[in-house]
């Protein structure tokens, strides 16, 4: 198991020192920076999916103002 050495201010080690007493603190950690790790994860797919999205735009054929006008008004009653 590796260790790993990070500076926070005083405040928020008292308070995580607090609030985790009577816990694991290298595992409440190690669950915070898994979290993250998905979190950053999930960002980066959804920005890919994005770009993908946003890139097939350019391909998809454009629609005049009355074909898309006439779609919104096809089966209306």
């Amino acid at each position: 198991m590796a260790t790993m050495n990070f500076s926070i201010p005083d405040e928020i080690r008292d308070a995580f020192n607090r609030e985790f007493s009577s816990q694991n603190k290298s595992a409440v950690i190690a669950g915070l920076m898994q979290q993250a790790i998905a979190g950053a994860e999930q960002q980066r797919r959804r920005q890919a999916a994005f770009e993908r999205l946003t890139a097939a735009r350019t391909e998809r054929p454009a629609l005049t103002d009355a074909a898309t006008r006439a779609a919104r008004e096809l089966g209306r009653p």
